[in-house]
């Protein structure tokens, strides 16, 4: 009986290089489905797209909703873009949430050293 010697580096690439191929899976994903550490994948992604081997195809949005987690794909091709607040948008996104929390505060009672109306212009009408 021939026995076949297999290197599991090499099985581990190759099916890395499958999933990127199909080009829908995060770093994180290909962790999981190549069995490899996540860091490796990181690596091996980040040096594939570092010699033009592979692609940025897309981005998924993280917990707070900025386009953070890049979506690979084998092959040359032009990295996707990167959807961004304007100056204005995040100005407001901020100012509703200082609003809603002072709100929150005055409700609670928290709020120090000043009155609701100097504040947050609640409570007793002028």
């Amino acid at each position: 009986m021939k026995r076949t010697i297999r290197k599991i580096n090499a099985i581990t690439q190759a099916h890395l290089m499958r999933l990127l191929v199909e080009g829908n899976y995060n770093c994180k994903e290909l962790a999981e489905e190549t069995g490899l550490h996540y860091v490796t994948v990181l690596q091996y992604t980040r040096e594939l797209h570092r010699f033009g081997a592979c692609h940025i195809s897309g981005w998924d949005k993280d917990g707070l909703g900025r386009d953070i987690i890049k979506i690979y794909k084998l092959g040359p091709g032009k990295d996707a873009k990167r959807e961004r607040l304007t100056d204005k948008e995040k100005q407001a996104r901020h100012r509703s949430k200082a609003h809603h929390l002072g709100l929150i505060s005055a409700t609670a009672g928290t709020l120090k050293d000043r009155s609701l109306e100097q504040a947050f212009g609640v409570g007793r009408a002028a």
